[in-house]
C-alpha cells in the first residue's frame, strides 16, 4: 500500500491538492486528508507529495517495442526497446507494432516482448499487422487474432500513401477495417484499424474513401503521422472536423523539410474548435524516422524516442499555454477511451494506480506502474531483466 500526501492533481482535469491511498494495483481512496491508523503502520508507506503533481501514466498507443527501421539495411535495424525507456519518460502502458519489415520481425516475437515487458511492469498491448498487405498475423486471420489473442486490439500499422507498404486497394482497406471492427465487437475491444500515412501524394485520402464509401464508422479506424506534413495537416484537420479521430507522432520534429511540430499541430486543432477527445498522440519510440529524396533514396535515418511525449507535453504548457487537463488529455484519457481501456488513463476510485509525479518543472519525479514505484527521485529503481548486466 502507498500514500501519496498533499500532492496537486490533474486527473487530468484539476482536483487540487489532496492524498491519494493506492493499494495493491489501484487507486483506491482519494481524500483532501487521509490519516494513516498508525505512524508504525507496516503495510503502508507514504510518500510525501509536497511540492509535486500527480497526472496519469502516459498511455502509448504506437510504439515498435521490438525495434523498427531496416529501411538502410541490416545495420539499421533499431534494437528492442528496455523496460528502463518507458518508465523514465513516464509511460505505463503502451501499445506494440511491426512496421515496413514483417519478415525479420515476427508478430510471435512482438507478442512475446509484450509479455515480457508486462512481467517487468507496465501494461502492454499489441497491434496485429505490419506495413504490408496481406498482412502478418498470430492466426490465420486479422479478426481471429483480435477474437483470440487477449493482447491484441486491432489493426496496425497498415501503411498508405507510402512508398514502404503494398500500396493497397480501397477494397483491401475497406476488408481489413470490416476484420478488425467485427473481431473487436465480438471481443469486446476497440477493433480499430491503426493507419500509417506517408508522404505519398495520396496523403489522407485513401482513410477518406474508407468512410465515404463503406459502412465503417469513424471510431474503427485511427490514422497517425498527421503531422508528418502540411497536405495531411490539413487533411486531418477536416477529417477530424467532421468527427474523425487522429493520431500526432511526438516523435516528428520537423525531420523533413514540411513535417509539422506536434505541439503546432494540436494548438491549432484546438483554436479550430476540435475536442482534445478526437485526438491521441504517441511517440513511434524504436521506429524509424527515414529522410528519401525526391528518387526515394535514403538520406538519413533516425529512431523515434519516447522522451518526445514528455517534450511535448513540456512544450504544450510552458510554451503553447495550453491548459495542463487539454495538454493531458491526448496522452490518458483520450487513448484510453479509443483503446476501450477500462480504468486506465484517469486518476480516480477504482482506477490502476499508473500514476507520473512531476516536480514543478515537468520533469518525472516518480513513475508508479499497477501500484508498484518504478522510478524514484528521477531515477529507475526497477530494471529490465538484462538491463544492469549492459549498464
Amino acid at each position: 500500500m502507498l500514500l501519496i500526501k498533499n500532492i496537486e492533481i490533474f486527473a487530468p482535469e484539476s482536483l487540487g491538492k489532496k492524498d491519494i491511498l493506492l493499494c495493491f494495483d489501484k487507486i483506491v481512496y482519494i481524500s483532501p486528508k487521509i490519516d494513516v491508523p498508525n505512524k508504525n503502520f507496516p503495510e503502508i508507506e507514504v510518500i510525501d507529495g509536497t511540492g509535486l503533481t500527480a497526472v496519469p501514466g502516459i498511455i502509448d498507443l504506437h510504439v515498435h517495442i521490438t525495434g523498427g527501421g531496416g529501411e538502410g539495411g541490416f545495420t539499421t535495424r533499431v534494437p528492442e526497446l528496455s523496460l528502463t525507456n518507458f518508465t523514465l519518460n513516464g509511460i505505463t502502458t503502451c501499445v506494440g507494432l511491426l512496421g515496413t519489415d514483417g519478415t525479420t520481425r515476427s508478430m510471435g516475437n512482438l507478442l512475446a516482448k509484450a509479455r515480457s515487458l508486462e512481467e517487468e511492469g507496465i501494461s502492454t498491448y499489441c497491434w496485429t499487422g505490419c506495413y504490408e498487405m496481406p498482412t502478418r498475423t498470430i492466426t490465420d486471420s486479422a479478426r481471429n487474432d483480435i477474437i483470440l489473442v487477449d493482447k491484441i486490439l486491432g489493426v496496425g500499422e497498415i501503411a498508405i500513401s507510402d512508398h514502404r507498404g503494398s500500396h493497397p486497394s480501397e477494397a483491401d482497406l475497406i476488408h481489413l477495417a470490416s476484420e478488425s471492427r467485427v473481431g473487436g465487437m465480438i471481443s469486446g475491444k476497440c477493433g480499430i484499424l491503426h493507419i500509417h500515412i506517408g508522404d505519398g501524394k495520396k496523403g489522407l485520402t485513401p482513410v477518406l474513401d474508407i468512410v465515404n464509401n463503406s459502412e465503417i464508422p469513424v471510431d474503427n479506424l485511427l490514422p497517425t503521422h498527421i503531422n508528418r506534413n502540411s497536405i495531411v495537416y490539413k487533411q486531418s484537420i477536416e477529417y477530424a472536423k467532421n468527427g474523425g479521430f487522429i493520431d500526432i507522432t511526438t516523435g516528428i520534429k520537423n525531420e523533413g523539410d514540411d513535417a509539422v511540430n506536434a505541439a503546432e499541430v494540436y494548438k491549432a486543432m484546438l483554436n479550430d474548435g476540435i475536442s482534445p477527445y478526437n485526438i491521441t498522440m504517441s511517440s513511434d519510440a524504436g521506429g524509424s524516422m527515414p529522410i528519401f529524396d525526391k528518387t526515394g533514396k535514403l538520406l538519413k535515418l533516425t529512431t523515434g524516442l519516447p522522451s518526445t511525449n514528455m517534450d511535448v507535453i513540456k512544450e504544450c504548457i510552458l510554451d503553447k499555454e495550453i491548459s495542463v487537463e487539454e495538454t493531458l488529455i491526448p496522452f490518458t484519457s483520450s487513448p484510453a477511451r479509443r483503446l476501450k481501456l477500462k480504468n486506465k488513463g484517469r486518476i480516480s476510485e477504482g482506477y490502476d494506480a499508473d500514476l507520473i509525479l512531476m516536480d514543478e518543472k515537468l520533469n518525472v519525479h516518480m513513475v508508479i506502474c499497477k501500484g508498484k514505484i518504478m522510478v524514484q527521485n528521477y531515477k529507475p529503481i526497477v530494471y529490465g531483466s538484462f538491463e544492469k548486466q549492459f549498464v
